[in-house]
């Protein structure tokens, strides 16, 4: 059956290949987005073009809109977004999923022992800052992870949305991949450049692009709520992702090892002091399949590879 779908950020990445597939499966979607960005969508969908980070004009954008079936969030990012979605969608959706990351569990730290399961970041009990200026642009970059962990706590404590939090994997995708991380690698194999690393045992879960997407989808059709882990068998660290990125492109590359200051941070985008790989149990109980890296990983490569020739 047809559902009536919002998808808060819609026009580029994984946000765009959510709405894709919505629109394959039948759904009416409508995107929320500040009108920067085109889409390809025409009319196929409609458009509430509102900046997600006031509150005075969410509520007004959304005052006669809705009730929806589901509203995805791809642009949560700290409590003060958080606090916004209550105050615009409570009463008014029947699922609320927030896309998290991995990157929450950095508030356990790193090198873990077993793969990390959602019970293990008790997200209810997590601090919020409310003193801390969540909206300065200037400050987006530092605030990231503190900023998804309490969005996820206040969502927690509050109770007032249906709420799903998919635990997204680092996600790589081809050229379109704005972060530029898997980038990185593959420039660097291509300039003969050595990659500095600090721990070769530090692996990471990574899932595909569409593989995001797809999970996405699956979430919203669902009807459990709380934190849900994603990610692809066979976790890898920055060394051996260069190593694979070498493979890939045929040619010989160099490393070494050696440790950070520490006022420097990482070494390279995937550079970790230690372990840090999602355990998908409850997803896998629920019936997800996600695969393994080798599945996609040196195709999307290949893909980078073409953008620098």
């Amino acid at each position: 059956m047809p559902k009536n779908i919002l998808v808060i950020g819609g026009t580029r990445y994984i946000g765009k290949l959510l709405v894709q597939r919505l629109l394959r499966a039948g759904h009416r979607v409508t995107i929320a987005t500040r009108g920067y960005a085109p889409d390809p969508f025409g009319d196929r969908i409609a458009r509430v073009r509102v900046d997600r980070r006031n509150e005075t004009a969410m509520r007004n954008a959304f005052a006669r809109l809705g009730p929806f079936d589901i509203v995805y969030d791809q642009m949560c990012y700290n409590p003060l977004d958080a606090a916004i979605s209550v105050r615009t969608f409570a009463g008014k959706v029947g699922r609320y999923v927030m896309a998290s990351t991995i990157d929450a569990y950095r508030a356990l730290g790193y090198d873990h022992a077993e793969p990390l399961r959602e019970s293990d970041l008790a997200v209810e009990a997590q601090p919020i800052d409310t003193g801390y200026p969540w909206h300065d642009p200037c400050r987006a970059t530092e605030c990231y992870v503190a900023g998804k962990v309490q969005a996820e706590a206040y969502l927690v404590r509050d109770g007032s949305l249906p709420l799903v939090t998919p635990r997204l994997a680092h996600v790589l995708g081809g050229p379109e991949d704005f972060t530029g991380r898997l980038a990185h690698y593959v420039e660097l194999a291509r300039m003969n450049g050595v990659l500095e690393y600090s721990n070769p045992d530090a692996v990471l879960s990574f899932m595909p692009l569409q593989g995001a997407a797809d999970f996405l989808v699956w979430v919203g059709m669902q009807d459990f709520t709380g934190p849900i882990n994603a990610a692809c068998d066979g976790a890898l660290s920055a060394k051996s992702l260069y190593e694979r990125v070498g493979a890939v492109l045929d040619t010989k590359v160099a490393m070494r090892q050696r440790v950070p200051p520490a006022e420097m941070g990482r070494l390279s985008p995937f550079d970790v002091p230690g372990a840090m790989v999602l355990d998908t149990s409850r997803a896998q109980a629920l019936g997800y399949r996600f695969g393994h890296c080798d599945d996609w990983i040196d195709d999307t490569i290949q893909l980078h590879d073409l953008a620098f020739v």
